[in-house]
């Protein structure tokens, strides 16, 4: 009791309460909102798959189709677990030493050092950094992609992503770090606060403009030509509830042969995309098992309750920064005075790089949770098994997925459930359906 007594004294929550002491109070408050959102809106009893019916679909698959795509995500393995294992590192160099506060100084110094200097462009040369020193595993990455036949758009396309890659973030992340340091200037003492709701209505307004700004950066859309399978998706899309205004196509394979679809935006902004690969490559059937589930994010309202999460974990983690960004150690270690400066940029990226590698498995986790419920939907509304089962071989043997990927690595980082999941998936519900 008396070592409570001495925590509450120090974080200011006896008496007057300080800022230190209401950051705390808030964070708790955060922290269980966080939790109730995904213990409320997270589906996380998944439908059946027995083991049985995933090793009777493993077996099912060609034995040769199972065998390359484990040797293309063995060629990507090392690249890949490199790649996060270097960018940790990076991010620890530049945070807990002074190297990220000397960048920033530098980046400044041609403007006077004018904190506006440092905060833009001292940042995001820290950012800049960051990722050139991870560029080799990307390019890495994507001559595995070429040899393997998935990647279409040669070394020229790929540039060009990548460039229009670094200006899209340059541009979100110089207007979020401008907003962040002007808010620390005006409000010193209660930054966090300002920080934390700014943030959050950064991420609403991100997924509001990503599809009608950003999307349209790397890919062209276009409506679905009129015809039966058009007819047939928009019938499919009203009889589900779901109000979709069009069903667009994207110009995926110029860029790679892979297929997928996906449901993206709010609101007035929300669409459902298919590649132009899918269309290509299944049958009418199968492209209409993919859209169900993709009606199923939006029946369900997924996007909205990924902003939502996602808004809160946001206003979470600059409240957390700014506790745990003031640990006097941790300043010293990076050679600054407070985590509020320009300069201490570099403490708060490697701060948010441990914590998302950290929680990298529970948003993966609740990943797959919101993918099992929409592969559910699919099935309901299409009462289709057989087309969906299709879908999912199809989808495997040409993303060239593992359809059974080792234990420890799905834990960690899959966002989707394997492919004999969601084929058993699909085979106990045909069992139920009779």
């Amino acid at each position: 009791m008396r070592s409570l007594r001495r925590w509450v004294a120090r974080a200011g929550l006896g008496g007057a309460v300080s800022p230190r002491g209401w950051a705390l109070l808030t964070l708790a408050g955060l922290g269980v909102a966080v939790v109730l959102a995904a213990l409320l809106l997270i589906p996380w009893n998944r439908p059946p798959a027995p083991r049985a019916d995933q090793l009777a679909a493993l077996r099912d698959l060609p034995a040769d189709q199972v065998e390359r795509a484990r040797q293309f995500r063995s060629a990507l393995r090392p690249g890949g677990w490199a790649a996060l294992g270097v960018g940790l590192l990076v991010a620890l160099a530049l945070g807990l030493t002074p190297l990220g506060s000397r960048l920033i100084e530098l980046a400044g110094r041609p403007f006077g050092s004018h904190w506006i200097a440092q905060a833009v462009l001292g940042g995001l040369a820290v950012v800049l950094v960051a990722d050139l020193v991870t560029l080799p595993f990307a390019a890495w990455r994507h001559s595995v992609l070429t040899r393997y036949g998935l990647a279409t758009n040669g070394w020229g396309g790929w540039s060009v992503d990548l460039l229009k890659s670094y200006a899209v973030s340059a541009v979100i992340g110089a207007v979020a770090l401008l907003g962040f340091y002007t808010v620390v200037r005006l409000a010193p003492r209660w930054w966090w606060a300002f920080g934390a709701a700014g943030a959050a209505t950064l991420v609403v307004v991100l997924s509001f403009v990503l599809p009608v700004l950003v999307e349209p950066v790397f890919n062209r859309f276009s409506p679905m030509q009129p015809g039966p399978l058009r007819t047939q998706l928009m019938e499919l899309a009203e009889r589900d509830g779901v109000p979709v205004r069009d069903v667009l196509v994207a110009d995926a394979s110029r860029r790679t042969r892979a297929v997928n679809a996906y449901v993206s935006g709010l609101g007035p902004t929300r669409r459902v995309v298919v590649y132009d690969n899918l269309l290509r490559e299944a049958t009418p059937a199968e492209v209409t098992a993919v859209v169900a589930h993709e009606l199923g994010h939006a029946k369900d309202r997924d996007v909205p309750v990924g902003t939502l999460t996602g808004a809160l974990g946001a206003a979470a983690a600059v409240v957390g920064l700014y506790l745990i960004g003031s640990w006097p150690p941790l300043l010293r270690l990076a050679g600054v005075d407070s985590v509020a400066q320009p300069r201490a940029f570099g403490l708060l990226l490697a701060l948010v790089t441990v914590t998302g590698l950290v929680f990298a498995p529970v948003q993966a986790l609740m990943s797959r949770r919101v993918e099992a419920r929409a592969d559910a939907h699919a099935l309901a509304l299409t009462g289709d098994p057989v087309a969906f089962e299709s879908m999912q071989r199809r989808l495997s043997a040409i993303n060239l997925a593992d359809p059974d990927p080792p234990r420890w690595e799905y834990l960690y980082s899959a966002s989707h459930p394997s492919t004999v999941e969601r084929i058993a998936a699909a085979r106990a519900y045909a069992r139920r359906a009779g």
